[in-house]
C-alpha cells in the first residue's frame, strides 16, 4: 500500500470499489470542495475478483451434485478475490488520482480542490478565496438596492400608521361563535358588534373581552 505522503485527494473522494463478484472493479468519485460537484474515474474491471464471482456462481449451480466442493469453492473464489485487491486497488487509486489532476486545481491559499467552474485562472486561487470581481459587484449592487427597497417601504408604512387605530382593544376571537375576527368591528360569521363595550346589568362596570362575571360584583356576563 501506498504512504499517506503519497496520495493526495484523501478527504474528497468517495470509494466506489467492489472486491468480488462479476461486477468486481475500481471506481473512485471526486467532488469539488467549493460547490460539491463531482467528477466519477472510468470504471477498472478487477479480473480476480470477477472470476471469484464467476467461480461462486458455478459453485451454486454444482452445490447440489458435488456436496461440499460446492463450499470448498466458495472459500477459494473469496481467496482469490482478496489475494491482490490491495495492491490493485492502490495501483486503480494512483491512476482515478492522475486523471482527477485534469479536472481539479488546488489552492494556493486554502488548500481545497475546485472544479473548473469555481477555479480563478488569473489568480490561481479557488472562487471562495478570490471570488469573481464582477460578480462581486453586482451582488453587493442588488443587495444594496434590496436594502434601500426596504427602507423605503418602512418609510411609506411609517406614513400609513397614523391610519391605524392602535388604540382601541379589538377582539381577535367572537365572544358569541368564537370565530376568528383579525380585529374586525363587527364579527365576520354571525355580525356580533365587537367594538360595542360590554356593560354589567347590576353596576354598568365595563365587562373586559370575553368576560363570564363582572370582576366588580361577580353577576355573570349572561345576565347583563
Amino acid at each position: 500500500m501506498s504512504s499517506e505522503s503519497d496520495l493526495h485527494f484523501s478527504n474528497n473522494y468517495r470509494d466506489l470499489c467492489i472486491q468480488s463478484g462479476t461486477g468486481a472493479g475500481f471506481q473512485f468519485e471526486f467532488y469539488c470542495q467549493c460547490c460539491s460537484d463531482t467528477w466519477r474515474s472510468p470504471f477498472a474491471p478487477y479480473r480476480s475478483g470477477q472470476a471469484s464471482g464467476w467461480m461462486r456462481e458455478a459453485g451454486g449451480l454444482l452445490g447440489g451434485l458435488l456436496g461440499g466442493f460446492g463450499n470448498h469453492l466458495d472459500n477459494a473464489a473469496e481467496g482469490l478475490a482478496r489475494a491482490g485487491w490491495g495492491t490493485a486497488r492502490d495501483g486503480a487509486f494512483k491512476t482515478a488520482i492522475a486523471s482527477a489532476e485534469g479536472h481539479f486545481h488546488r489552492c494556493a491559499r486554502c488548500h481545497r480542490y475546485a472544479c473548473g467552474q469555481c477555479w480563478s485562472a488569473d489568480t490561481g486561487l479557488c472562487q471562495s478565496c478570490a471570488p469573481d470581481l464582477a460578480a462581486e459587484v453586482r451582488a453587493a449592487r442588488h443587495t444594496g438596492t434590496v436594502q434601500a427597497a426596504t427602507e423605503a417601504a418602512r418609510d411609506i408604512g411609517k406614513g400609513q400608521a397614523a391610519q391605524v387605530e392602535v388604540a382601541a382593544d379589538r377582539a381577535l376571537v367572537c365572544p358569541q361563535c368564537h370565530t376568528e375576527t383579525h380585529g374586525a368591528k363587527f364579527c365576520p360569521q354571525c355580525g356580533h358588534n365587537l367594538a360595542k363595550k360590554a356593560a354589567c346589568g347590576k353596576c354598568q362596570a365595563e365587562l373586559p373581552l370575553g368576560s363570564r362575571f363582572c370582576p366588580e360584583c361577580g353577576q355573570p356576563a349572561a345576565a347583563s
